[in-house]
């Protein structure tokens, strides 16, 4: 984001606190205090906290740059007090504010929002549904866990949970990862409060969700949820769940090493590639003969077709355009040889139209799996 038009330490402290944050945390919107021409010295911040966001203003002073800025909550937030009791009061990030440090307002956002989440989880602790008080004990155990209780005139009350799934760290996994934030995957649990007994509880509402950039690498949209039987509870669900998602992901990132393989293949006959997704290595160019430029697009699509995994094939299909005719071939290889034989097949089927293309041309082709492979 332009810090333009910021005092010098506003400006530090948020470029800092937007460049070093754990979450992403985006600037909606600046304004300034005064009612003429003056320095910017509001912003709304929009911070991630359950699958959602909130919104806080943060309101500094241009013309006491000594004093600590306000924060405004939100509406539905007017119980939620932080620095309250006797220890935080004596000692958080506002009892000792410096000006001169750019880290005190990423701090002070941190600080709020662990104090918000305490302020949630006792919200949701606190209400009289006999079902949400057994899952909450269920799942005290599991780290990262995030509540979020919502409530309102027009609308009814519910509990909303944020459940991170898989032990692993996905960035590890995915060489020359350029992700600068930790990638996760996460279940989206919402009950609706029940402050009657109820002899058959429904199930609640499901949904997976993941981080923005770790749909390059895994579509979590094409994931099917296991069913939810009569009488489960979270501590049973999620086992089966994250051991179907594990073995997802691991071949996702099984798959990056085998298009890798299928790039090298071809760079004997085509050269290095000029330019190339690093991530899902799905889409990339070779120059070719200096006489047109190749644009070759892998999508293996095992996800939207999982039983073809299982198979292991990959069905590739190449069409040219820009060439009379536009020609459609297909061609089925086992996976593990994909990065050979499909590469001699593309080779074979450029070499065979190269001369048909001018300079100005330009071959497409994309490799995808397609529907049922033909033997």
């Amino acid at each position: 984001m332009s810090s333009e038009g910021f005092p010098s330490f506003i400006s530090a402290q948020l470029q800092y606190l937007v460049n070093h944050a754990p979450q992403t945390i985006k600037v909606e919107q600046v304004w300034s205090g005064c009612k003429y021409l003056g320095s910017l010295d509001r912003f709304t911040l929009l911070i991630p906290y359950c699958l959602d966001t909130i919104k806080w203003d943060v309101l500094y002073n241009a013309d006491f740059p000594l004093a600590a800025p306000d924060v405004i909550f939100g509406p539905e937030d007017e119980e939620f007090h932080p620095f309250q009791d006797d220890i935080t009061a004596a000692k958080n990030s506002l009892s000792d504010w410096n000006n001169k440090d750019p880290t005190r307002l990423l701090a002070l956002i941190q600080e709020l929002r662990d104090q918000y989440m305490s302020y949630q989880r006792k919200r949701v602790g606190e209400v009289d549904d006999d079902r949400l008080k057994f899952e909450i004990s269920t799942m005290l155990s599991r780290e990262g866990i995030e509540m979020h209780m919502s409530s309102g005139v027009e609308k009814l009350e519910e509990v909303k949970f944020a459940v991170p799934l898989l032990d692993m760290n996905i960035n590890k996994m995915v060489v020359g990862c350029p992700w600068r934030y930790q990638q996760r995957i996460y279940l989206q649990v919402i009950y609706p409060v029940n402050r009657k007994y109820v002899s058959a509880p429904s199930a609640p509402r499901l949904k997976l969700m993941s981080t923005a950039e770790l749909k390059s690498l895994f579509s979590i949209e094409d994931v099917k949820l296991p069913p939810w039987l009569d009488g489960m509870c979270m501590a049973e669900y999620l086992p089966h769940l994250e051991e179907s998602l594990e073995r997802q992901v691991l071949e996702a990132v099984s798959l990056i090493d085998v298009r890798r393989r299928f790039i090298e293949a071809l760079a004997p006959l085509l050269g290095r590639p000029v330019e190339t997704d690093s991530v899902c290595i799905s889409d990339f160019f070779f120059p070719m003969a200096k006489i047109l430029t190749v644009n070759v697009t892998v999508s293996f699509l095992w996800i939207l077709f999982p039983g073809f995994l299982q198979k292991g094939y990959v069905f590739c299909c190449l069409w040219s355009f820009l060439i009379p005719g536009a020609i459609f071939l297909f061609y089925t290889v086992s996976k593990t040889a994909a990065c050979f034989d499909a590469s001699k097949f593309l080779v074979f089927q450029l070499s065979k139209y190269a001369d048909q293309v001018s300079s100005s041309n330009r071959i497409s082709m994309e490799s995808k799996m397609g529907s049922i492979p033909n033997g």
